[in-house]
């Protein structure tokens, strides 16, 4: 990189106007994440508000070869927003819903659309935007598009990815990519759109997207269930979707010292049963016809009835050794609760080690069993409150370590990683790569696929601007 040119920043007050290049004191609340992990010193913020002028901008950075890191919602795990020094390029502005269409079941959003504000507009057409998790609130569309978000409701719907039609992508030279397809079907050459999803802005930036909207269910049945082994609960899952015809919306795990750290933090929750059980789940159905959705003359909607014999039929053989059905929309809201409080959770001591891995869905009892023999060899002491989407073989694996020494820190997230890795997973599920993951790359990713990634970076940012130093390892 040059030395940062001394009229840069006249330059983009020009183009962006002076009130939205920020430096100094202004800047300081987009360079820090919500865990506290990131507090960059940017050389400026820049919030555009329009595509035409975040192709502006980064024109200009790419000229002078100045980086940019772009930033959404700053929810993310992986310190993959950290830019000191770098111009920061907040997308907060471009938060536009252009257009919601109802019979195609689409809807044309701009990046810094929050997820939540998305839910509620499209609520209003009986439709939804499936994609959920703990920070909905503040977490963008354009962030959740650069990672390739997860959330609970994977099982049903797919990830991010797979909720995305089109996008409109401005490049690290400034020119605007247009993929802004609505389509189902599209098979005119290289898939650039599924490209930039999960590139976390290395290879362009995202600035509105086409997206798949589902139909809402008419009605859901949510119950708590507690089972002898999460083997045996992913048999509860697969009979599930098979009775059901796959209207599994979610299915979490919850192990007993997650119930218990729940307590402790919310003293005026209640637990789930009376007693304590070692393998918790809380299971949704979601009934999109009216005959699961259209109360009965008893009173009983269809869905909720469903499952209830079900469970009742595996409480008898012993699959489920316990089991609470949300009577109303108050209980189901107290389920939820418990489960999305994971990530508050997980701060609630220091030092924290967390890590976010996947494996194949029938795998994830061994790598539990796995983790627990490995980590506890290097730390007797540490406590767990681990948390999966188990649906999705997603296991966000959190602990409290009993010492401060890093390297034992290091060696507990290398083992978690070894075992993901061992059983046929992944070491990064949905939070991304960032600067938090690049050890991970480095010793487990195919060396071959690094290198096709290090071709397609070249090409498409030669200057290496865009979010330099994340997500692919430096090459030796």
């Amino acid at each position: 990189m040059r030395p940062i040119d001394p009229t840069l920043l006249d330059t983009l007050r020009d183009v962006l106007g002076a009130a939205y290049v920020l430096t100094g004191p202004a800047g300081e609340p987009f360079a820090r994440d919500w865990t506290g992990a990131i507090q960059s010193q940017p050389l400026a913020v820049l919030r555009p508000a329009n595509t035409k002028e975040v192709s502006e901008a980064l024109r200009i950075a790419h000229q002078l070869e100045v980086p940019v890191v772009p930033v959404s919602g700053r929810t993310g795990l992986t310190k993959g927003t950290r830019a000191d020094g770098q111009l920061l390029l907040s997308l907060d502005r471009l938060s536009a819903i252009r257009e919601i269409r109802p019979k195609g079941r689409i809807a044309i959003v701009e990046a810094g659309v929050i997820l939540s504000q998305l839910h509620e507009a499209v609520d209003a057409h009986d439709l939804i935007f499936p994609l959920t998790f703990g920070a909905r609130g503040s977490a963008m569309i354009g962030g959740a598009l650069s990672t390739n978000a997860g959330g609970s409701n994977v099982v049903r719907y797919g990830s991010t990815r797979g909720l995305c039609l089109g996008l409109e992508v401005v490049l690290a030279d400034g020119r605007v990519l247009d993929l802004m397809s609505a389509v189902h079907k599209d098979n005119s050459g290289y898939d650039l759109r599924d490209l930039m999803i999960g590139a976390e802005g290395t290879l362009g930036i995202i600035t509105a997207a086409v997206v798949k909207l589902m139909p809402k269910p008419s009605a859901y049945a949510s119950a708590m269930l507690a089972c002898p082994s999460v083997a045996s609960a992913i048999d509860i899952l697969n009979t599930l979707q098979a009775e059901t015809g796959g209207a599994v919306e979610a299915f979490e795990y919850m192990p007993a010292s997650f119930i218990e750290g729940h307590l402790k933090r919310f003293p005026e929750a209640r637990a789930p049963f009376a007693e304590f059980y070692d393998v918790n789940i809380f299971v949704e159905l979601g009934a999109l016809s009216s005959r699961e959705a259209k109360p009965g003359p008893d009173g009983e909607i269809p869905v909720q009835a469903h499952l209830e014999q079900l469970l009742s039929d595996m409480l008898e053989t012993g699959q489920v050794l316990d089991a609470v059905i949300a009577q109303n929309d108050a209980q189901r809201t107290e389920m939820w609760a418990r489960r999305e409080a994971a990530a508050e959770l997980s701060r609630l001591h220091d030092p924290i080690v967390d890590n976010d891995i996947a494996v194949p869905v029938d795998r994830m009892e061994d790598l539990l069993k796995h983790i627990e023999n490995r980590i506890r060899a290097l730390d007797p002491g540490i406590k767990m409150l681990n948390v999966a989407h188990l649906g999705d073989g997603n296991l966000h694996f959190t602990a409290w370590p009993s010492t401060q020494d890093t390297q034992t820190h290091a060696a507990i997230n290398r083992a978690v990683e070894e075992e993901a890795i061992a059983l046929g997973g992944s070491f990064s599920a949905e939070h991304g790569v960032g600067l938090s993951k690049l050890p991970a790359m480095a010793r487990h990713k195919d060396k071959v696929a690094l290198d096709v990634m290090w071709a397609i970076k070249s090409a498409l940012d030669p200057k290496n601007i865009l979010n330099p130093g994340k997500v692919i390892p430096e090459q030796n």
